[in-house]
């Protein structure tokens, strides 16, 4: 009778054993089992304890998927690979302190901007702000020899691009002018961005939410911190370049006389962009012979005028005009998009924000190729340089009027001209019969 008390619970043990959902050492033991073998569900109370589970919030993302599949596999966590994404409804500007110093940035050569400079230097001077400005910008006439404006000029602060450093000095940035002014001052800073706050004052304004007709109010709310902002996605470019230097020697005419190349020796040159990374064919007639390397796999060669590797928010400037989607900001993605391929099935992809991305020249080109980074910096490529292109961790902070999503779709309205159709007209009763 022991022997088979204990065979029975051996035979228990073992079942117990299978049933028992299996955790790998990943996995903290809070998982609900969603499989059991020993006792069966209806189909009503799946449906109902799924529905709760998974029920759809005011959260942009979808629901965090399970983790465990079937009785005995889960996935490994990587606390290393974890990424947080906030919901865009939430994304809030928050000070810390109370901001005190603000850069202006206006478009250069533009007369029609003198004045909102001016009125917004003055009400900004009037809120005990300090104002930072470009040199160049002081250089103009109009403002220099404006001696009405002298006393506000006299407490600005100036920088030179390129020489002065001025990240750990401004709190915000407000643009005036185009989507341009955006792009610049994005590439005033290379790591981290003060919130920028655009007033369209230019052509098109896709990036430029503000009036300025109400810029009091809205600068007030934005020091205040009652505003809603959206993070705009950046690429951290590498462009590496290979340099041979000529071995020479001098003969008895003074003549150099080549003997062979030096070891080539690297450099690199690192950028943040805001748009889009633009690799083409530059002056040549030739077509564009580049490899596309993905996370160090080649996955296609791009024979074309060129290609595109865009970020959500220069997905609806140069890419779009290639032909490619138009992926909103909060979008973890990055978009590669040919330039007239001479392919009739390469079509635009996007990948996950995560991958690198490396751009070399074909061994069989025929030509150099030319790069450009939202617009900027143009450079030659010639064979053993390589373009690395990743996911920047410092984001633009661009501040919206209302909030991520009316923004974008009223640029997309406006400026775009978004699905502009003439609605069709109903049916008449005549016709209905």
């Amino acid at each position: 009778m022991e022997n088979c008390e204990a065979s029975d619970w051996t035979l228990n043990s073992d079942l117990s054993t299978e049933t028992r959902p299996y955790c790998c050492s990943a996995c903290d033991g809070s998982e609900k089992v969603l499989r059991c073998r020993t006792k069966a569900r209806s189909l009503s109370s799946s449906s109902d304890h799924s529905s709760a589970k998974f029920r759809r919030t005011q959260s942009l993302h979808g629901p965090s998927p399970v983790t465990t599949f079937g009785p005995k596999a889960c996935m490994l966590r990587n606390p290393k690979a974890v990424m947080y994404i906030q919901d865009p409804a939430s994304q809030r500007l928050t000070w810390s302190k109370p901001p005190k110093s603000v850069l202006v940035i206006k478009k250069i050569r533009d007369a029609s901007l003198l004045q909102p400079f001016k009125e917004l230097c003055i009400f900004l001077t009037q809120k005990s702000m300090i104002v930072y400005v470009e040199w160049k910008v002081m250089e103009d006439p109009a403002i220099a020899n404006d001696e009405s404006f002298t006393s506000i000029t006299k407490n600005f602060c100036t920088f030179r691009e390129d020489y002065d450093d001025i990240s750990n000095h401004v709190d915000f940035i407000i643009c005036l002018g185009g989507d341009g002014t955006l792009l610049y001052a994005s590439s005033l800073f290379q790591e981290s961005v003060p919130p920028v706050m655009a007033f369209h004052l230019g052509s098109l304004g896709f990036l430029t939410p503000f009036d300025f007709n109400t810029y009091q109010s809205q600068v007030t709310q934005v020091i205040e911190g009652n505003a809603a902002i959206v993070l705009r996605t950046r690429l951290k470019v590498k462009v590496v370049k290979e340099c041979r230097e000529k071995n020479g020697a001098l003969d008895e005419k003074s003549l150099i006389i080549t003997k062979a190349d030096t070891e080539p020796t690297r450099r690199t040159k690192q950028y943040q962009v805001l748009n889009e990374v633009v690799v083409d064919r530059g002056p040549s007639s030739y077509l564009s012979n580049v490899d596309l390397f993905l996370d160090g796999h080649l996955i296609t060669t791009v024979q074309g005028d060129g290609v595109i590797v865009s970020t959500p928010t220069g997905s609806t400037a140069y890419a779009v005009a290639a032909g490619a989607s138009m992926i909103h900001p909060n979008v973890p993605a990055t978009m590669i998009t040919p330039i007239c391929p001479h392919s009739l099935s390469f079509r635009p992809i996007i990948v996950p924000a995560g991958v690198e991305l490396k751009i070399m020249l074909c061994r069989d080109a025929r030509n150099t190729a030319w790069v450009s980074l939202d617009g900027r910096n143009r450079q030659e490529i010639s064979h053993g340089d390589s373009i690395t292109i990743t996911t920047s961790c410092f984001p633009v902070p661009s501040i919206c009027f209302r909030d991520p999503m009316n923004d974008w779709f009223e640029s997309l309205a406006e400026c775009l001209h978004w699905n502009v159709r003439k609605k069709q007209s109903h049916l008449s009763y005549e016709e209905e019969d």
